[in-house]
């Protein structure tokens, strides 16, 4: 298939790369503003997302599955409103207006658009209620994608952590430990089981499967602030000092309908995940 990453920054590139490890041809395509630099797996195309009549030249090439992973510049409201909001609007209007309609849009969300859920367990049917700009304009890009003409679906993922998105661990390493009382929940996903999430998806759809709207993005153990801390603080043999952070959302996570349509996760829980990620920055002791 013929497939167009949008916005193709890191989680992108890791689609490409899972796509470029299965037995189907897939030939991918990245779409950003600075392209030039894009593995010589992803052939580029310079462009804007959220410029419609670029968009639509873009996508009469006859893609067969676009991939939208955007990237705000930084977390502001109208950084978020420049991105999503203004992507998915461009997106859904480039589609009606090309003859070349792809047969499959697939939209990277957030756990966000949940808002706070008292720590209950959370799934695709939870109501959601966000508290937060990030959330409240997330959703209004998700309802601009649930209008697509063509077959579309949502992939919300939770806090991805990985190569390059070291904040939990220099946190660990500054001693910032968390309380065990009132507990804060953290739900988690990998960079590599994103990449593989989306890929499986598009998988399934090319052998003939319908997708449900919605799925949610993340590991198998939601787990609490403290107990994470502690123990990725005892695998680095460092002291931690509790600190009181209020968490304006608390939830945990289900992601059961990734498991039932058959998703093997690579980093099951933050356990195995951060222990490669101190493995490769030499943190273990």
């Amino acid at each position: 298939m013929k497939i167009l990453l949008a916005g193709c920054g890191d989680i992108g590139q890791r689609t490409a790369a899972k796509f470029a490890q299965l037995p189907s041809q897939h030939q991918c395509f990245g779409l950003k503003r600075n392209a030039q630099n894009l593995p010589s797996s992803i052939r580029p195309i310079a462009g804007n997302m959220t410029d419609i009549d670029q968009l639509t030249t873009v996508l009469n090439q006859q893609f067969d599955v676009v991939i939208v992973t955007l990237t705000p510049q930084n977390f502001t409201e109208q950084a978020y409103r420049d991105s999503y909001v203004a992507g998915a609007e461009a997106l859904a209007t480039a589609i009606e207006q090309t003859q070349s309609k792809p047969r499959l849009v697939l939209w990277v969300s957030s756990t966000s658009v949940y808002g706070n859920n008292q720590g209950a367990w959370i799934d695709e049917s939870t109501a959601t209620n966000p508290t937060s700009f990030s959330g409240k304009l997330l959703l209004q890009a998700e309802r601009a994608i649930g209008g697509l003409s063509c077959a579309h679906s949502i992939v919300r993922f939770s806090g991805i952590y990985g190569p390059g998105r070291t904040r939990m661990l220099d946190q660990i390493k500054a001693g910032k430990g968390r309380p065990a009382q009132p507990e804060q929940w953290s739900n988690r996903i990998h960079s590599e089981d994103c990449a593989g999430v989306l890929a499986h998806l598009v998988e399934l759809y090319d052998r003939g499967e319908s997708l449900e709207s919605v799925y949610l993005g993340t590991d198998s153990k939601p787990v609490t602030q403290h107990d994470m801390r502690r123990w990725m603080a005892s695998q680095m043999e460092v002291q931690l000092h509790d600190e009181i952070v209020v968490q304006n959302a608390v939830r945990r996570c289900s992601n059961q309908r990734l498991l039932d349509r058959g998703y093997n996760f690579i980093y099951p829980t933050y356990k195995e995940g951060y222990l490669a990620l101190m493995k490769e920055r030499k943190l273990l002791n």
